[in-house]
């Protein structure tokens, strides 16, 4: 079957911002307008399309990305709306990673946010063409030049507004198009989809509307020789399309970024950036063919958008739907997949069947023969896939990029209430930590509690409150404990020596070794083998890394995990009869255990970035409480007539902070905070956690 839509008339993009800036309004208005929806679904009534789970509809936030189509004159769009709040990162992440272009929403009052800047670095990280839009023009306060500013001062890009609004808080009436240099005048009616009506420029913008024009040619000319030459020539000379061309071509290559403005929840501006998604953000066909490594020759390959290719594509998001059971989301790359055909996962080396293949419109799935090029789809019938996996045709092997995923940072101990829940807790757990890489769940050896482990607290709310809802499992949960890590902060010599006799064959094993810290950057065990004369035979080489390896999941403080170490084998011996492999890994663990403590052993704590948006009254008490829990405060700035403090919070000090702040401020502060590294916890407060957890030890004897 030929494809009904040509690829270059085809968008996949994602709507990205800070919490409450309005991304699934906007989705919801993109959806009526392009005739996918007939009525407007609202957050607030917890009807909007996107939101599909019930814990979205309450809480009035995205949780999880949801993907959709909809057609827009005779374009197709495969939109991703994705959360803004920072427990749900991996969504943003993962949607951006697949995704050819993105529409950046800001808030007209708030403008930049820490969020907006999470999901910017995101977008620079995988490389993605950006629009801006920026949204809420009709609220107190809005103001669309200070937020173009403010990108440009916060990160470096070149926001270029190629719209004015025609007035802006509640006189805010329109648009002025300042590429075909006329005026849009909205009137607010939710039952038609061409709410609008073209006008000349009002005479009071004419001056305004010449100099932003004056400056967006100036802007754009510089990106293109042919349009400086006109441009010098006779600046009026220069037709709209080739300022669109050349726009389109700055954008794709990130030299700009687009600005426009609206109102999604009072219907303006919508339909202007549709049409400018589809004449600024990249087709698959714009964008440079993906690479990626054979597995079996180890060499790059390459694989164009088109049909011709053989079959790729990457499963970025595992769901379970009760009644379709799980669903992979892939971003097809290159070839065709179709329905009831086989796959390779590179990963795991094995074929996978994909019984059915979807479209996804938010919960619900339109099946689909075949999907080719450029397209995002969700396929079911598969055995192990997870999120990351590259798929592929079977006869030619390929590798993509892996996405990173952050270290969970917060931890969770819960135990089912009744018996009969215990079987239905592992499969619900095991489900869940399937759809999400951020989420980890491990069984704690000495207590025998389960752990699991998130992003944040309302990430594990949200986690218990499904295990409740969609899997019938009823817990009880503990208090919130902090992923602390271990690390090492100087190099020591130590010799171990393992014997045991215990009449027969005994064991033995006898190793000198260096402990320290890795090099920069480095993770994991970094093992070097400088045995000379064959003092331990080859074959016992692997052993002692396999044991410092294992050793290292256990800190010698307190138990919890080491991130990096370097170990230098220098010498040792062995026994001709009691040497086996076995010996040599006790007497690395133990030896690590013996020598980690020298080699000073610390305990680090993950810090958080916390912003507090302020009334200037209580900023002396904010101030005051982030000091209390050992905050470095390390900016204060003036937004509008609120303060804004910044500081770096240790994350044990942050639980239950968004109560205390609202105590303080009588509910009218706003915080939000992301993770920022690891730092030394404190020598007293070191030893507490030491102290603490000194039943988790468990050595081998």
């Amino acid at each position: 079957m030929p494809r009904q839509y040509d690829l270059n008339h085809t968008r996949n993009i994602g709507i990205m911002a800070h919490i409450d800036a309005g991304k699934t309004t906007t989705t919801e208005r993109i959806l009526f307008y392009t005739g996918k929806t007939h009525k407007l679904g609202e957050v607030h009534d917890g009807a909007a399309t996107m939101d599909f789970m019930v814990q979205e509809q309450e809480r009035g936030i995205t949780i999880c990305s949801a993907a959709t189509t909809c057609f827009w004159k005779g374009n197709r769009i495969n939109i991703i709306d994705t959360p803004g709040h920072v427990d749900f990162t991996v969504e943003v992440e993962r949607s951006l990673r697949v995704l050819d272009g993105a529409i950046a929403t800001f808030c007209a009052v708030g403008g930049v946010e820490p969020q907006s800047e999470t999901v910017w670095r995101q977008a620079d990280k995988y490389n993605v063409p950006r629009l801006g839009y920026v949204n809420k023009m009709d609220r107190t306060g809005a103001d669309f030049l200070s937020v173009c500013a403010q990108i440009k001062e916060h990160f470096g890009a070149t926001a270029l507004p190629v719209v004015l609004p025609i007035g802006a808080e509640d006189k805010f009436e329109g648009l002025v198009d300042l590429i075909y240099n006329n005026a849009i005048y909205y009137y607010d009616d939710k039952t038609v989809r061409d709410n609008f009506e073209l006008k000349e420029i009002p005479e009071s913008m004419k001056a305004e509307a010449a100099e932003w024009r004056a400056k967006l040619i100036e802007e754009v000319a510089s990106t293109d020789d042919a349009l400086m030459e006109k441009f010098f020539e006779d600046p009026d000379s220069i037709t709209a399309d080739e300022l669109l061309a050349a726009i389109r071509k700055a954008t794709i290559s990130m030299q700009i970024v687009p600005m426009l403005c609206g109102s999604s929840f009072h219907n303006k501006g919508v339909q202007k950036l549709l049409d400018y998604v589809m004449a600024f953000l990249p087709s698959p066909l714009d964008l440079p063919p993906v690479t990626g490594m054979n597995p079996k020759t180890e060499q790059e390959e390459v694989r164009h958008a088109s049909e011709s290719d053989p079959f790729c594509g990457l499963a970025f998001k595992i769901a379970t739907d009760p009644f379709v059971g799980r669903l992979a989301f892939v971003r097809v790359y290159s070839g065709k997949l179709d329905a009831g055909s086989y796959i390779l996962d590179t990963r795991s080396g094995k074929r996978e069947r994909i019984s059915r293949i979807y479209q996804m419109h938010a919960n619900k799935q339109n099946p689909m023969e075949t999907v080719g090029a450029g397209d995002i789809c969700a396929a079911v019938g598969f055995k192990e896939i997870r999120t990351g996996d590259t798929l592929c045709a079977e006869n030619a092997p390929i590798v993509l990029e892996q996405m990173t995923f952050p270290e969970p940072v917060i931890g969770l101990a819960v135990e089912p209430k009744t018996q009969k829940d215990l079987d239905k807790l592992g499969i619900a757990l095991g489900k869940l930590a399937e759809e999400d890489p951020t989420f980890t769940v491990h069984t704690d050896e000495d207590s025998g509690q389960t752990v699991i482990s998130g992003m944040g607290e309302l990430h594990l709310d949200i986690i218990v409150d499904r295990l409740r809802r969609e899997f019938g499992v009823e817990i009880n949960q503990g208090a919130p404990q902090v992923n602390y890590k271990e690390s090492l902060t100087k190099t020591v010599q130590h010799r171990e020596v393992f014997k045991k006799q215990t009449g027969g064959r005994g064991k033995f094993a006898d190793i000198i070794f260096e402990i320290g810290p890795a090099d920069d950057g480095a993770m994991g065990l970094t093992f070097v083998d400088q045995v000379k004369g064959g003092n331990i035979p080859k074959e016992f080489i692997p052993a002692v890394q396999k044991g410092f390896a294992s050793a290292m999941a256990n800190g010698a403080l307190a138990g919890y995990k080491m991130d990096s170490m370097k170990i230098t084998l220098l010498d040792g011996s062995f026994h001709p009869v009691d040497s086996d492999q076995l010996s040599f890994e006790i007497a690395a663990r133990n030896g690590y255990r013996a020598a980690a403590p020298k080699a000073g052993s610390v305990i680090m704590e993950p810090i958080m970035n916390v912003e507090v948006v302020t009334p200037e009254e209580n900023m002396g008490d904010i101030i005051g409480d982030l000091n209390k829990r050992r905050g470095q405060v390390t900016g204060m700035e003036s937004k509008g007539t609120a303060r804004v403090v910044k500081a770096k919070v240790p994350l044990s000090e942050m639980f239950g902070y968004v109560t205390v702040l609202r105590t303080i401020s009588s509910g009218r502060a706003t915080s939000s905070m992301e993770f920022s590294h690891f730092e030394e916890v404190p020598a007293n407060l070191a030893k507490e956690i030491i102290e603490k957890a000194s039943g988790k030890r468990k050595d081998i004897e």
